[in-house]
């Protein structure tokens, strides 16, 4: 067998044990009534960047993936609200590690209908809060996949109005 076919055919054999699967985060999509009927959904600042994302972080052992979405939203927005238990949707986002590299994740999206925002809340003095339309939301977003769950505003609207079903959370939130 010539080299360069060995090469191509190890490479071929290597390359996919060499790649991992993107990591899981959980994210809460806040949300509240609207004018005219729809909903108004939560965006806030990266703590790094600053640009607009939502409330979102890693699994939390002793919890479900609803309610560590809905403690993210405490920590990181100061909502207290119903979280549903299965999520919205996914999508997949980029976080930036420690040392700068970009580490591929799949994020699990979950709905908390918002029943008190607080202005003391851990991230208070190191975030801004922004409330929008989901259309509006799209537009401000980097991830393509939210930026496409957003868009798509009547579903969504009906999805968040008719959807949570749930319970109260422990910690900082109520999950559904």
């Amino acid at each position: 067998m010539p080299r360069h076919a060995m090469v191509r055919l190890l490479s071929d054999a290597v390359q996919p044990l060499l790649r991992r699967p993107p990591q899981m985060q959980v994210a809460a999509l806040c949300w509240r009534a609207g004018a005219e009927g729809g909903v108004e959904v939560l965006l806030i600042t990266s703590r790094g960047t600053g640009r607009w994302v939502l409330p979102k972080g890693w699994p939390m052992a002793g919890r479900t993936l609803s309610e560590a979405a809905a403690q993210e939203a405490w920590e990181e927005a100061g909502v207290r609200g119903t979280v549903a238990d299965r999520p919205l949707g996914s999508y997949g986002a980029l976080k930036q590690t420690d040392g700068g590299l970009p580490m591929p994740c799949r994020v699990e999206l979950f709905a908390l209908q918002t029943a008190d925002l607080c202005d003391r809340f851990p991230e208070a003095g190191q975030r801004r809060r922004l409330w929008v339309a989901p259309g509006t939301a799209a537009g401000l977003v980097q991830e393509p996949e939210l930026a496409a769950l957003l868009t798509e505003e009547a579903a969504l609207t009906a999805a968040l109005r008719g959807g949570a079903h749930g319970r109260p959370a422990r910690g900082g939130a109520a999950a559904v």
